[in-house]
């Protein structure tokens, strides 16, 4: 299994095991890109231990194709000394060290491909990331809005039921009930208690001060002839207190 397939079962199976506890979606998704963290930071851990053997593999590649140089230089040395069971020898070492450095090569090539696929890999990955982290703020909004849409539709619910409002409805009545029986009881407090037939004449009374207030207006206006200062009298009603009220109603007329 691969570094990434390794990776995938990790986060996989963290995510299911999350989702599965039903946690609160805030803290889920926070927990789920600290995981995400995590496992990118144990994934480029590996990549960098891939890379470093594939660097290893170039240095040794290099190594073994200059031991191969060193021994052919080696064996021309000996040509030209004449020494040609040395030369031969020598260009044993050439011909082995040369094949070791080809396979070698051959083997840090196919290294470094693979490397260059995992680093690539490991970029996507981080972007992936990078992208879950920028979501993570709009996928916790919905969460709240979901659950706040929840709340508003438990709350409506629970008040489907009537009983609640018949309560309320019933306080109503009972309210408006005892402000009539006040309003009753005040009237009768006020039809039984003091002299009925005493406020009676004290509002004809009050109406006579309203019709000598008239008159006093109408002298003082000049409309009741002129010259006149005498006060009017006080109006305590009944049929002479009238007869004299139309009397200096006339005689001012005709003055």
């Amino acid at each position: 299994m691969g570094i990434f397939d390794r990776f995938a079962t990790m986060l996989k199976s963290n995510i299911n095991d999350l989702i599965s506890r039903a946690e609160n979606p805030e803290k889920m998704l926070n927990q789920l890109i600290t995981d995400m963290r995590g496992q990118l930071d144990k994934a480029r851990q590996q990549v960098a231990q891939a890379i470093a053997d594939e660097k290893k593999l170039e240095a040794d590649a290099a190594a073994m194709k200059k031991q191969a140089e060193d021994w052919e230089r080696r064996a021309m040395l000996a040509v030209q000394e004449g020494r040609d069971d040395l030369a031969k020898q020598a260009l044993m070492r050439y011909n082995e060290a040369l094949q070791g450095a080809q396979a070698l090569h051959e083997t840090w090539l196919k290294s470094k491909q693979e490397t260059e696929a995992l680093k690539h890999s490991l970029r996507q990955l981080n972007d992936k990331i990078e992208e879950a982290k920028r979501k993570k703020n709009i996928l916790i909004a919905r969460a709240r809005r979901a659950e706040a849409q929840q709340r508003i539709q438990d709350t409506l619910a629970g008040m489907g039921d009537k009983s609640a409002f018949e309560s309320f409805e019933r306080m109503q009545e009972r309210i408006e009930s005892n402000e009539r029986k006040a309003i009753a009881a005040a009237e009768l407090q006020e039809e039984f208690t003091g002299d009925k037939l005493t406020r009676e004449f004290e509002q004809l009374e009050y109406h006579g001060s309203s019709d000598q207030q008239l008159l006093e207006l109408k002298q003082k206006m000049g409309l009741l002839g002129g010259g006149t200062t005498e006060a009017p009298k006080q109006i305590k009603g009944g049929a002479a207190d009238a007869d004299a009220e139309a009397e200096v109603i006339e005689e001012n007329d005709q003055a």
